[in-house]
């Protein structure tokens, strides 16, 4: 399995705060690395890394990207062996309240982490965490692949296309050169749910919130179809390509997707009903209602194709959607109505999930 690559290694994450942040930062934990977090705040309330108590188990420091100097001062004390940037403002309806922090923080955020590592440039793998709305999306049934074109119709879409340029122009112009010591890829994923997650304005998280005080969610667009899966799909992902960049930099420079199969591309109306069964809801006008109010643009269908990850990483989704449904309903159900120890119910998740992966042969956890 690929936790011998990171046992005992110094692994800092940006973003750590997050809801991606907090299962890699516990995943990584439950592989004997030594973490290490860089964020400017803790972004929700309730919130996973403070539910987990993660603070204490990790050397955090609490650090605007946007500041170039702190971030230079992080890196160069860390030294780390490997590096996640996942810091970013990661919310579409807040770009549309917020388009300058989103910009800055989204692209310029990622300039600050690639010209610190260049400038310290001790041996380091590091992996640059966008989006799949980095693609310019014309709605197509069809997945997009790496090669596609990049951009997007609203300043959430056009800040992670523009953090994907960054990226390339950093690895062409510093770190293909033979004098680097850094190895880096750019990763690609999209409508991740999971156990963990109050981020405003998302339909899981909106609906847990709502639930949990026996009250019914307002849903405005049931129709669309988004790819869901699991948040610890994409993170093996990451994880996979990072251990590949640090045993062998054959994919120095690439870009990868990480999605789920074709067959989880669920309206948001199937999501919420086979989540309201977790809850133990009757009928579905008891957890939530339809209403029209959609007050910004959203992209009706959004897909990856994964066939390069595959090809490379032999990577592919371990959790089927009944899978899927069952991992994230049952975490916030244990959060809200079960007195239990959340650290250790979601290292056992991850336990289940690494046993699920075994047992399809995918590479990653054999």
């Amino acid at each position: 399995m690929i936790d011998k690559v990171y046992k005992d290694k110094k692994v800092l994450i940006t973003g750590n705060t997050g809801f991606k942040g907090t299962w890699l930062t516990t995943w990584l934990l439950k592989m004997g690395a030594k973490v290490y977090g860089m964020s400017k705040d803790v972004p929700t309330s309730p919130s996973m890394f403070q539910v987990l108590e993660l603070e204490n188990k990790i050397h955090y420091y609490n650090v605007d990207i946007r500041n170039y100097d702190e971030v230079y001062k992080v890196l160069e004390e860390v030294k780390p062996d490997f590096l996640f940037h996942l810091a970013a403002q990661a919310i579409v309806s807040t770009s549309y309240k917020n388009p300058t922090d989103t910009i800055t923080t989204n692209v310029v955020g990622t300039m600050n982490i690639l010209e610190a590592l260049r400038q310290i440039n001790n041996f380091c793998t590091a992996i640059i965490i966008t989006s799949d709305k980095c693609y310019d999306n014309v709605e197509w049934i069809w997945g997009y692949k790496e090669t596609d074109r990049l951009g997007g119709k609203d300043i959430y879409s056009g800040s992670k296309g523009s953090a994907e340029l960054i990226f390339k122009s950093y690895y062409y112009s510093f770190f293909h050169l033979q004098q680097s010591n850094i190895r880096v890829a750019s990763v690609r994923a999209g409508n991740v749910i999971g156990g963990g997650d109050w981020a405003l304005d998302r339909i899981v998280p909106d609906c847990m919130r709502a639930w949990s005080e026996d009250k019914i969610v307002e849903i405005r667009s049931p129709k669309a179809t988004r790819p869901w899966q699991h948040v610890l799909e994409p993170l093996s992902g990451y994880l996979n390509l990072a251990a590949s960049l640090f045993i062998n930099g054959d994919l120095n420079g690439e870009s990868f997707n990480f999605g789920p199969s074709t067959e989880y591309n669920k309206t948001v109306l199937d999501l919420l009903g086979n989540l309201s069964k977790c809850w133990n809801f009757n009928k579905s006008s008891d957890a939530y209602l339809i209403t029209d109010d959609i007050k910004f643009h959203e992209a009706g269908l959004l897909k990856l194709n994964c066939d390069k990850a595959l090809f490379y990483l032999s990577w592919q989704p371990a959790l089927n959607y009944d899978e899927l449904i069952d991992f994230t309903g049952d975490w916030y159900y244990r959060f809200y109505k079960d007195n239990c120890n959340m650290f250790d119910y979601t290292i056992k998740q991850i336990e289940k999930y690494e046993i699920l992966a075994k047992n399809k042969k995918i590479k990653w956890a054999l």
